[in-house]
């Protein structure tokens, strides 16, 4: 069965001449002239990507992406915006509304196809890096950082393998440059003035990190350590700054992961506030098998200090010691040395207190 889009476009030469190039693609296409419309084909037909222009009668194109946002079964349909070059505040408002993708009016027939046939990768399955050093890890990364549009910078990249409990920026100083994880596991992590520190996120391997205050032009607010060993590459800031300023395409990827990072820390600091302790220890071990656990079911074996766990909940060491023995004589997890299972993460994610 073809593929399925829908267009979304009031000017009637740019719907029929897009229509046309879809269709002479292999595609099967439909149209609409505004979004009322447009929200109507897409309820009856589950399109499988949506080209949708912004400025539109009746509806416009953040009216549509808004029902859409709202209704289970198009909120998982690829949503592209049609938008003028100077219309970066839309595309940044679009973004942060859930969009999938941007494409500037005026645009080329080749920017179009690579669009979509973006947004159908991206609704299979990806697959994660070998969890051992080798030449699939390397290509992996470098797979993403093509993506990204930086191959051209093969002088630039850094390559670095690092042991344990290794530094690799810290809180204020400027950054210069930008990281992406292949192997091992990497802490960031916030420090007071008394010294206590608070982890703000644990990055796994095929994550970018060290973004968010590249993006905010500011000094780092937080510090990034090694966990255990690990292999990083990373390219300078100046180059990233430059292809995020070129390429639209790339500042969305960013700012979507920008956006990502904070509504799970905005969340994380609700669950410290109103959240018993027990509750948000489950929490933060749930977290821990959703970014290092494996792809296959059964228990994760992880190595992590309660020092670390103590700092992600917002608590003492002590008490996070406690709660963990509870969770243990519960079945819920087991723990040998600095070794610890979790048996039942589906029973922890759904503690009621």
């Amino acid at each position: 069965m073809p593929t399925k889009i829908l267009i979304i476009e009031d000017n009637i030469d740019i719907r029929e001449n897009t229509a046309e190039l879809l269709e002479l693609s292999g595609y099967q296409v439909e149209t609409a002239s505004d979004g009322i419309e447009g929200v109507r084909l897409a309820k009856s037909s589950l399109p499988d990507v949506v080209i949708c222009d912004i400025m539109m009668p009746n509806l416009d194109g953040f009216g549509v992406l808004h029902v859409f946002s709202n209704h289970p079964e198009l909120a998982r349909i690829p949503f592209i915006f049609l938008t003028a070059k100077t219309d970066r505040a839309d595309m940044r408002k679009g973004m942060e509304m859930g969009a999938d993708d941007y494409l500037t009016k005026p645009f080329q027939e080749v920017e179009l196809l690579k669009a979509i046939e973006s947004r159908l990768k991206k609704q299979r399955p990806a697959v994660s890096p070998s969890p051992e050093l080798n030449q699939t890890d390397v290509a992996f990364a470098e797979e993403a950082l093509a993506f990204l549009d930086f191959e051209h910078f093969e002088s630039e990249k850094k390559h670095q393998t690092l042991g344990k409990k290794a530094v690799i920026y810290s809180e204020g100083d400027t950054p210069t440059r930008l990281y992406y994880l292949i192997k091992g596991k990497v802490k960031t992590y916030h420090t007071n003035r008394e010294g206590k520190y608070f982890i703000t996120s644990f990055v796994k391997p095929g994550e970018f990190f060290g973004f968010v205050d590249i993006l905010e032009n500011q000094a780092y607010r937080e510090s990034a350590e090694t966990l255990e060993d690990v292999q990083i590459i990373s390219i300078p800031v100046r180059d990233f700054k430059q292809k995020v300023n070129d390429n639209i395409h790339i500042e969305i990827f960013f700012r979507k992961a920008l956006t990502g990072y904070l509504l799970k820390n905005e969340s994380i600091l609700f669950s410290m506030a109103y959240q018993s302790l027990r509750k948000r220890v489950a929490q933060a071990l749930v977290e821990l098998v959703k970014t290092y656990g494996q792809a296959e079911e059964g228990p994760v074996t992880m190595r992590l200090s309660r020092e670390d766990l103590a700092s992600r909940v917002g608590t003492a060491t002590e008490s996070v010691i406690r709660t963990l023995s509870d969770f243990k004589k519960e079945g819920l997890i087991e723990v040998k040395g600095a070794e610890m299972t979790i048996i039942k993460p589906d029973a922890l994610a759904n503690l009621k207190y």
